[in-house]
C-alpha cells in the first residue's frame, strides 16, 4: 500500500520530462521524414489517410494515447505480471510462425481486418520484462551458470520464434540482451568472444581468395589463425595473470610462423595454416596442462575459447556457402566488398548512399529531394528512412537527429543508474540495448557499414507496430522511474 494518496500527481511529478520531450521531438522528425520519403509530385494534402504520411500521424496519435495510459498503470503491475505477458506474447511468436500470410517470404504479420500487427515488435518489451523479473529476485547470481543458462534463455526462445517466422533481422535484435547481461556482471571474455567470431567471419572470407608471399597459404585463413592464437595468449595474460607463460606463447607463435613462412616460400611449398593448427593444439595442450597442474579453471576456459575458434573458423566457410539463403550470401558478399551487384542485393545501399551524399551540409529542403520523390530507394519510408533525413536535412539535419538518439540514450542510462530496485535498473538497461542495436545497425545499413538485415530506426520508419512496440519499451520504463521515490508498506 502506498503511504501517498494522490497518485496521479506523484506519477507527473516524477516523471523525467526531458526523455517525453525527446520522445516528442524524435516523433516530430520522424513524421516530417516520413512525408518526405512518401509524398509524391502533385500530391496536395500530406495529412490524408490516403497517404502514409496521414496514417502515420494516426499512428503518433494513438501511440501517445499508449504512453500515457501506461503512465496511469499501477508500476507493480509490470513486476507482477511480467512472466505472464513473456508467455502470452511467446505463444503468439510460436502461433505466427503457422500464420498463412506471407509478406516477402516472412509470416511475422498477423493481419486483423485492415490492421497488420507484428507481434516480434511487442515482444522485445516482454522478453525485457521477464529478462528483470527473473534478474531481479534476490537469489539471482550472473555468475552462476545455471542462473545465466535460464536468463539466456528467456531471451533466446522468443528469438527462436521469430527465425522460424524467417525474420532473421528482427531476431538478431535479440542479441542486444548482452549489452543487458554484460552491465549486470556477465563476464566479459563473452562479449570479446563474439567479437572475435565476427572478426574471424569478415577477414577470412574477404581474404580467403589471396594467397601470401607466393606460397598456397590464404592470406584469410593466416591472418585467423594469427588472431586465435594472439587472442588466446592475450586472454592468459588478462585472467591468469600468467606473464612468463604469455612471453613463451607469444616466442612460440612469432618463430613458428616465421620459420613455416620461410620454408614455404624457400624450401618445399605447403600451407602454413597447418603449422599454425598444430601451434594452436600445441597451446591448447599447455593450457590444459596448465589447468590440471594450478585447478585455475580460468585455463580450460581458454582453451575452450581457442577450440571454439578454430571450430567456427572452419565452419565459416561451409555456412556462407552452404547453409545461408542466396539472397543473404550475396548482401554479404557486397558488404565485404566481394561482390558490386548495384542493380540486385547492393542497389538499395547504393542508391540511400546517393541520396544522403546529394543532401551535402544543408540538405535540398523539406519535400525537395530527388532520390526519395523518384522512388529510387526501395524501403525509403521504413528501413532506409535516414537517407530521407540525409537528402532532404543534409548533414546538420542529420547529426541533429544522431544527437537527438545521443540524448535520449544517456538519459536512459542516467535512469537506469537511478533506480533503487534491480527490476527498474535491467529493464532500463534492456529498453537501453535495445534501441542503441536498433540505431547502431539501421543508420550503418543505410551508410553500408553493416549488413542490410531489415530492422526499423526507432520513432521514424513508417508503421504501427514499431512505433508502439518502441513506445510500450520507453514509456513502461518511463513508469517505473517515476515511482521510484513511492514509498511502499
Amino acid at each position: 500500500m502506498d503511504r501517498r494518496t494522490d497518485k496521479q500527481q506523484s506519477v507527473f511529478r516524477s516523471l523525467d520530462w526531458w526523455t517525453i520531450g525527446i520522445y516528442l521531438a524524435l516523433l516530430t522528425f520522424g513524421w516530417l521524414s516520413v512525408c518526405g520519403a512518401s509524398y509524391t509530385y502533385g500530391e496536395t494534402d500530406i495529412f490524408s489517410l490516403a497517404t502514409n504520411s496521414g496514417k502515420q500521424i494516426l499512428w503518433i496519435g494513438t501511440s501517445i494515447v499508449l504512453g500515457f495510459v501506461l503512465l496511469m498503470l499501477d508500476d507493480r503491475l509490470y513486476d507482477r505480471y511480467a512472466f505472464i505477458i513473456y508467455i502470452v506474447l511467446v505463444a503468439l511468436l510460436f502461433a505466427t510462425i503457422f500464420n498463412p500470410y506471407s509478406t516477402k517470404g516472412s509470416h511475422s504479420w498477423l493481419v486483423l481486418g485492415p490492421v497488420k500487427l507484428q507481434p516480434a515488435e511487442f515482444a522485445k518489451f516482454a522478453t525485457a520484462l521477464a529478462a528483470a523479473k527473473f534478474m531481479g529476485g534476490y537469489e539471482f547470481d550472473m555468475r552462476r551458470w545455471k542462473d545465466f543458462a535460464i536468463a539466456c534463455s528467456i531471451v533466446f526462445v522468443p528469438m527462436l520464434c521469430i527465425v522460424g517466422q524467417r525474420e532473421t533481422g528482427s531476431a538478431l535484435v535479440y542479441l542486444s540482451f548482452f549489452l543487458m547481461f554484460y552491465r549486470e556482471g556477465m563476464t566479459g571474455s563473452i562479449l570479446f568472444t563474439g567479437v572475435a567470431m565476427v572478426v574471424y567471419f569478415v577477414v577470412g572470407i574477404k581474404y580467403e581468395d589471396i594467397l601470401l608471399w607466393a606460397t598456397p597459404t590464404s592470406v584469410g585463413k593466416f591472418a585467423v589463425m594469427l588472431l586465435v592464437q594472439l587472442f588466446t595468449a592475450g586472454m592468459v595474460r588478462v585472467y591468469c595473470r600468467d606473464r612468463q607463460l604469455v612471453n613463451r606463447l607469444l616466442v612460440a607463435v612469432v618463430a613458428v610462423t616465421l620459420v613455416a613462412l620461410l620454408v614455404s616460400h624457400y624450401v618445399v611449398a605447403f600451407d602454413v595454416v597447418w603449422a599454425q593448427t598444430g601451434l594452436c593444439l600445441v597451446m591448447i595442450g599447455v593450457l590444459v596442462y596448465q589447468w590440471f597442474n594450478r585447478r585455475m579453471p580460468q585455463y580450460l576456459l581458454i582453451a575452450g575459447f581457442a577450440i571454439g575458434s578454430i571450430v567456427f573458423f572452419n565452419l565459416a566457410d561451409y555456412v556462407l556457402n552452404n547453409v545461408m539463403q542466396p539472397h543473404q550470401r550475396t548482401r554479404i558478399n557486397v558488404l565485404l566488398g566481394l561482390d558490386e551487384d548495384l542493380r540486385g542485393a547492393g542497389y538499395n545501399v547504393h542508391q540511400s548512399e546517393i541520396a544522403i551524399g546529394s543532401g551535402g551540409l544543408r540538405g535540398k529542403g523539406f519535400l525537395n529531394g530527388t532520390q526519395t520523390k523518384l522512388k529510387y530507394v526501395p524501403e525509403q519510408d521504413t528501413d532506409f528512412i535516414f537517407c530521407t533525413v540525409g537528402e532532404e536535412e543534409g548533414f546538420i539535419g542529420s547529426a541533429a537527429v544522431l544527437l537527438l538518439f545521443l540524448a535520449l540514450i544517456l538519459r536512459l542510462i542516467r535512469l537506469s543508474e537511478r533506480q533503487p530496485f534491480a527490476f527498474g535498473r535491467i529493464y532500463g538497461y534492456c529498453v537501453l540495448s535495445i534501441f542503441l542495436f536498433h540505431l547502431f545497425i539501421n543508420v550503418g545499413m543505410v551508410l553500408g557499414l553493416t549488413p542490410v538485415i531489415g530492422i526499423p530506426l526507432p520513432f521514424f520508419s513508417y508503421g504501427g507496430s514499431s512505433l508502439w512496440g518502441f513506445t510500450l519499451l520507453l514509456f513502461i520504463f518511463l513508469r517505473i522511474d517515476a515511482s521510484r521515490n513511492m514509498i511502499r508498506q
